[in-house]
C-alpha cells in the first residue's frame, strides 16, 4: 500500500506527530489499543501500529498505514494480536519525509535482549538524534528505520543495567528534547515523560487490575477507563500485576508543558492540568474579545479548531455567533491525488461559506493559528465573495514565529509568516478589514495564569511564539538553525 496522502492544504497547519496508548491486565488489550488510537487519530494520520504479547504466543505486531478505523477494526488484523498486554502508536511525520515514509519507520518499535523483548511508542522529538545516530552506528548499530525513536532502542542494547526499565533509563538520559514513551515488555507496562514534561501522558485504570497509560483524557473515556492522573514531567511508571512503581529516573525538574496543545493539538473533550481543554479555548476567545475589540455583525469560527475560542468571543463582546463556513466532514484526507487544478480550488474542498449568513455583515473570523497564511487568505476570499461587508481575523494563538522542535510538524522559520512580517504586514498580505492575535499573556491567563507569563521562568513551552527554547535544538543547529539572540545563554544555564 502506498504511504498515506495528506490533504493538500494541511501544509499550511500545525500538526502534532504522534500519539501513544498502552493497555495491560485487560483480556485482548491489543482492543483496547485499537479504540485508544481512535480517540488520539488526530494528533497523527499517517500510519498507526500495535504490538501485544501473548504467553503462549509472545510479542506479535500489525503496522499499517492510514486510519485506525480501516485497519484496526479488522477481525483477521486483530486476531493476530492476542494478550493482555499492547501498546500502540498512531504517527504523523514531518513535513517533508512523507513521500519517503516507509512501513518499517512506523511505530512501536521491537527490540530483543537477552532478558527478553521491549517494544516502544514515542511521542516526541529527540532534539540530538543526529549525533546520537552517528555515534551508535560507528559503534556498529544498525538502523533499520529513519526514525529519531529508533535511538532509544539502540542506547537500551548497549547498557549493561540487568532489567529492561533501568536500561531504559540509561537510554532516556542520553536523549534531549521531548518525550513521552511507552514501552512492554513480556510482563510489564512502562510509561515515561521526560524531565520538562513537554509533551503528555495520563495514567487511567480500567476494571480491577487493568491499567493504561494514554497520550490524553479522551482516550481513557473511549474504553471507559477511570483518569487516575497525568504523569508528572520526569517521571516513570512501571507498571505490572495491578502494582505502580514510581521512580524519578533524571532527578528533581520543573515542567514546560507545551502550550500549543491547549490551543490545538489536544481534543476538546480532554482535560490538561485538571482544566477542560473546551473551556481553555472558549477563554482565550474571552481573552481576545477584550484585547481586540471590534465592532461587527457575526462571530464565526473557521471550522473546527476556531469554535470555541470563537463561542468565548461572541459571549465577551455580544457579537452574535453564527456557523458562516461550513465544513465538509467526508472529505477523508485521502480524497484525491493533489493535482494542481484541485490546488486551485483552493479550501472549497474543505469548507464552505453559508452565503445566507454572511451576505451584507460585518464579519469577524475566529482561527486558531496562522502558519503560512495562504489558507486564510482563501477563506477570506470565500466570506468576500459570499457578500461580507466586512472581514476581520481573530487568532486564538499569538503570532507562530519560531518553528517547533519537540514533536510538532513546522516549516522552517522562513516559510513562518509572522517570521517575515508584522501583523500590520500580514493584515494587507491576507487582505482583511483587521487581525489581531491574542497576546502571549492573554494566552496564558487562558490557560489559568492568572498573572500572566513569568519572562524569567516561563511555566510552559512556548518556543514557536517567543522563540525561547527550553532545551537546545542540537541537531538543527548543526545544520545551521540560528536562535534568538540571548537565548543560547537562558538555555545553557537551564541545562545546568
Amino acid at each position: 500500500m502506498q504511504p498515506f496522502l495528506a490533504h493538500p492544504f494541511d501544509s499550511d497547519r500545525l500538526h502534532e506527530e504522534c500519539g501513544v496508548f498502552g493497555a495491560i491486565g485487560v483480556a485482548d488489550a491489543a482492543s483496547f489499543v485499537a479504540l485508544g488510537l481512535h480517540a488520539l487519530q488526530h494528533r497523527g494520520q499517517e500510519a498507526g501500529g500495535i504490538i501485544s504479547h501473548d504467553a503462549e504466543q509472545g510479542f506479535n505486531s500489525a503496522h499499517r498505514f492510514g486510519y485506525v478505523r480501516d485497519n484496526f477494526t479488522k477481525p483477521d488484523v486483530m486476531a493476530t494480536l492476542p494478550g493482555p498486554l499492547a501498546i500502540g502508536h498512531v504517527r504523523y511525520s514531518t513535513a517533508g519525509t512523507k513521500a519517503a515514509t516507509a512501513i518499517r519507520d512506523v511505530q512501536p518499535f521491537f527490540g530483543e535482549f537477552h532478558m527478553g523483548g521491549c517494544a516502544i511508542a514515542h511521542n516526541g522529538n529527540i532534539t540530538n538524534a543526529a549525533a546520537l545516530r552517528r555515534e551508535l552506528i560507528e559503534r556498529g548499530s544498525i538502523f533499520s528505520s529513519s526514525s529519531d525513536s529508533e535511538c532509544i532502542i539502540h542506547l537500551m542494547a548497549r547498557s549493561i543495567q540487568r532489567n529492561i526499565p533501568e536500561r531504559m533509563k540509561d537510554a532516556l538520559r542520553r536523549i534531549e528534547g521531548a518525550f513521552s514513551v511507552i514501552a512492554m515488555t513480556r510482563t510489564k507496562l512502562i510509561g515515561v515523560r521526560d524531565p520538562l514534561g513537554v509533551r503528555p501522558l495520563v495514567l487511567g485504570r480500567v476494571g480491577d487490575e487493568g491499567f493504561v497509560l494514554a497520550s490524553e483524557t479522551c482516550a481513557l473515556d473511549i474504553i471507559g477507563a477511570e483518569f487516575i492522573r497525568e504523569i508528572d514531567p520526569g517521571e516513570m511508571v512501571v507498571i505490572s500485576k495491578g502494582h505502580i512503581e514510581s521512580s524519578r529516573p533524571f532527578g528533581p525538574s520543573t515542567g514546560r508543558f507545551c502550550i500549543f496543545e491547549h490551543v490545538y493539538f489536544s481534543r476538546p473533550d480532554s482535560i490538561i492540568g485538571g482544566r477542560s481543554v473546551y473551556e481553555t479555548r472558549r477563554q482565550i476567545g474571552v481573552e481576545l474579545a477584550r484585547e481586540a475589540p471590534i465592532e461587527a455583525d457575526l462571530v464565526c469560527p473557521v471550522p473546527d479548531s476556531g469554535t470555541p475560542a470563537a463561542i468565548g468571543f461572541a459571549q465577551e463582546s455580544g457579537i452574535p455567533y453564527g456557523m458562516g463556513i461550513i465544513r465538509n466532514q467526508y472529505m477523508g484526507r485521502t480524497f484525491i491525488e493533489p493535482t494542481e487544478q484541485i490546488r486551485n480550488m483552493g479550501v472549497r474542498l474543505k469548507l464552505n461559506v453559508n452565503r445566507s449568513l454572511i451576505a451584507g455583515k460585518r464579519v469577524v473570523l475566529v482561527d486558531d493559528s496562522v502558519v503560512r497564511g495562504t489558507t486564510s487568505r482563501k477563506i477570506k476570499d470565500m466570506i468576500l465573495d459570499a457578500g461580507a461587508a466586512e472581514v476581520h481575523f481573530r487568532i486564538a494563538s499569538p503570532p507562530t514565529a519560531w518553528p517547533c522542535f519537540y514533536g510538532v510538524d513546522t516549516p522552517d522559520r522562513e516559510k513562518l509568516l509572522a517570521a517575515q512580517m508584522t501583523t500590520e504586514q500580514m493584515r494587507d498580505w491576507i487582505g482583511v478589514d483587521s487581525l489581531a492575535f491574542v497576546s502571549l499573556d492573554g494566552l496564558y491567563r487562558a490557560v489559568g495564569e492568572a498573572g500572566g507569563r513569568n519572562t524569567k521562568c516561563p511555566q510552559y513551552c512556548d518556543a514557536c511564539f517567543s522563540g525561547d527554547y527550553p532545551v537546545a535544538p542540537f541537531d538543527q543547529l548543526e545544520r545551521g538553525f540560528r536562535m534568538k539572540p540571548g537565548s543560547e545563554t537562558a538555555v545553557n544555564e537551564a541545562a545546568e
